[in-house]
Formats: structure tokens, C-alpha cells, sequence
């Protein structure tokens, strides 16, 4: 965390460019999302259903495989909006930063982890990790302490009842694991389903499940891409809502195939099983609105892992305002 804030605090004076149009008006916006799961399935369904053409919005996606990636691409201009954990609104507030980042808008509420085993363990238990190692995220990035949040409240401590391990890249840490690294491991979807099925690993808790509600991943973007750009974001949230009623109105094999082409390499039955398993476990925040409540759990989870720099309140970090103007 301390090379994410020194890399933000030499970013300070740079100029933050804004959306640009063409001459038809299409406003083309770089979207960095911290990875690439059906987590985030709004997003893909608002892509490839063509919500976004109709707000007269090109997205540019891209992959910062880690929330500290993502942050950084936000604050030296790449990308516009960030769809990451808004830990790192908390983390670059701290600094004392003029233009920070906010929230305008909340897509998940639970964490979209599985935690996937060696072998299969059909009455799995908590207390199975007392005494292992787990892959669960890098150090103060919301995966690692949602995690080791949970493992407090099943009386285990970090370092002393069983050991996180922070060495391994977010984006490298299946590959890890499937190297031999650790015991157990937390994998998103479609990852977790499809590598189950294929005999790699066992999925044995979902972490979403047990961890109950928090800010998980959110649209971050400047305060002052967020006081300019308001029509444009106000856009950007109806396609999101458009998606939402797609996801509630189809089956889960519908919204597969709607989805495929942003997961070229994984059938449609495993899209289906992560879309349902994402379902079950209510991951998806409908009206986009964060809740005081839930940022000041995210507040304790984190001064929990000691990566709390400071209490920061609620309006300073979250912007409500459009999602209400567009979820009602």
C-alpha cells in the first residue's frame, strides 16, 4: 500500500482530461476495472445489449488486474471511471488531495470471492483453515480484509491461527495456486465454476455468503469529472439500469449468452452456474446507491486489517446524487 499512495502522490499535478465527443455526439469514456469476472455482469450486459450506444456512449474497457492499478490509471488520466474497491477513495482522501476520487454509483454489495480448496471438503467448515495458508488478495485491498474480517469473527487471527498470504498478485493468484502456493485460495467467477468442473480445484464457501453486505466494488471517477460530466454519467447509470432489468427479467442462460463474447474462452453452461451462484448470494447493488451503514462496515473491516488511514465521512467520499436521479 505504501508504493499505491507514493505512486498517487507523484500524480498530483498532472491534468485530468475528460470524455471527449465526436462529431456525432457519442462520448467515449475509458472504463478500468480492477478485474474481469461475471461480478460484474451489469457492466458486460450494458456493453453488449447496446444500453451504453443508446446514451450515446462508447466504452473503452480495460483490465487493471488490481485495485492500486485501477486507481492509478484514474488519477493519471487513462481512464475516466474505475470500477474497483472504494477503499482507494479512502486511501488517496487521506492524502489531503484537492481533486480526489468519489463514488457515484455502487454495482456489488457482497464479495464476489469463492474460496476454492485442493480437495473436495463437503462439510466444510471455517475452522478447516486453522493453521494454512490462503490466497485471498494483496495487503489493504478489500478481497484480503473482507477476508481476514471474517476469519475475526470465527475467533482465528492472521499471522498466529492461520497465515494470508499477500506475496502473490491479484492477477496471478489462480495460477499460483494451481502451482502449489498456499492451501486455499479466493477466485472469482467464471474462474471458480469452470475450473471446478474441469477437476483443478474444489469450491467449498462462498466468501460473499459469509461476509454479508459491504461497498464491495463501485464506479469511482474525480469529483471534477463528476461535476462536469453529469448528463454523461446520468447516461452511463440508465445503462447500467437497463441491464439490471435485463438480469431480472431473463434466465440465467440468457444473460450467458448475452455475455459470452466477453468470455470467449468459457461455455455458456459455466456463465450460467457463476450468474446463479452470483444470484444466490444477492452480490448486485440494484438502485446503485451506497449506504452510510455499509461504508462505515467497510471502515471497521479495514481499521480491522490496520490499513485505516483515517475516518472520513460519508459525503466526502460518495455522490449519491445521480444514481437517485436515475434509480429514483
Amino acid at each position: 500500500m505504501k508504493k499505491f499512495l507514493a505512486i498517487t502522490l507523484s500524480l498530483l499535478f498532472l491534468v485530468f482530461p475528460t470524455a471527449c465527443a465526436n462529431e456525432n455526439g457519442v462520448k467515449t469514456i475509458n472504463v478500468n476495472e480492477v478485474t474481469h469476472s461475471v461480478f460484474y455482469a451489469p457492466l458486460y450486459l450494458a456493453m453488449e445489449n447496446g444500453y451504453f450506444e443508446e446514451e450515446n456512449i462508447k466504452i473503452n474497457l480495460t483490465n487493471g488486474g488490481g485495485a492500486d492499478n485501477s486507481m492509478t490509471a484514474l488519477l493519471s488520466g487513462s481512464a475516466q471511471i474505475g470500477l474497483m474497491g472504494p477503499e482507494t477513495v479512502i486511501y488517496v482522501y487521506a492524502q489531503n488531495k484537492v481533486d480526489y476520487p468519489k463514488v457515484f454509483g455502487q454495482l456489488t454489495q457482497k464479495d464476489g470471492a469463492f474460496l476454492v480448496s485442493r480437495k473436495a471438503e463437503p462439510n466444510f467448515s471455517w475452522e478447516n483453515l486453522r493453521g494454512k495458508e490462503i490466497l485471498a488478495g494483496r495487503k489493504g485491498g478489500v478481497p484480503a480484509m473482507t477476508f481476514e474480517y471474517i476469519m475475526k469473527e470465527q475467533n482465528m487471527v492472521n499471522g498466529i491461527d492461520y497465515n494470508l498470504n499477500f506475496g502473490v498478485q491479484f492477477n496471478l493468484m489462480t495460477s499460483a495456486f494451481l502451482g502449489g502456493t498456499a492451501d486455499y485460495c479466493t477466485v472469482f467467477e467464471p474462474t471458480a465454476s469452470e475450473y471446478q468442473a474441469s477437476g483443478k480445484w474444489h469450491v467449498v464457501a462462498s466468501v460473499g455468503e459469509q461476509g454479508g453486505e459491504i461497498p464491495y466494488t463501485s464506479f469511482i471517477a474525480l469529483g471534477s469529472y463528476i461535476k462536469n460530466n453529469q448528463e454523461t454519467l446520468k447516461g452511463f447509470l440508465r445503462a447500467i439500469k437497463k441491464a439490471h432489468e435485463f438480469l431480472a427479467s431473463k434466465t440465467e442462460k440468457e444473460v450467458a449468452e448475452a455475455i459470452v463474447k466477453q468470455f470467449p474462452n468459457t461455455t455458456i453452461a459455466s456463465l450460467e452456474t457463476s450468474i446463479k451462484s452470483y444470484k444466490q448470494i444477492d452480490a448486485w447493488k440494484l438502485d446503485l446507491q451506497a449506504t452510510e451503514q455499509s461504508f462505515t462496515r467497510l471502515q471497521n473491516i479495514m481499521e480491522n486489517a490496520n490499513e485505516l488511514p483515517m475516518r472520513v465521512p460519508f459525503e466526502k467520499i460518495v455522490d449519491n446524487s445521480l444514481a437517485k436521479a436515475v434509480f429514483g
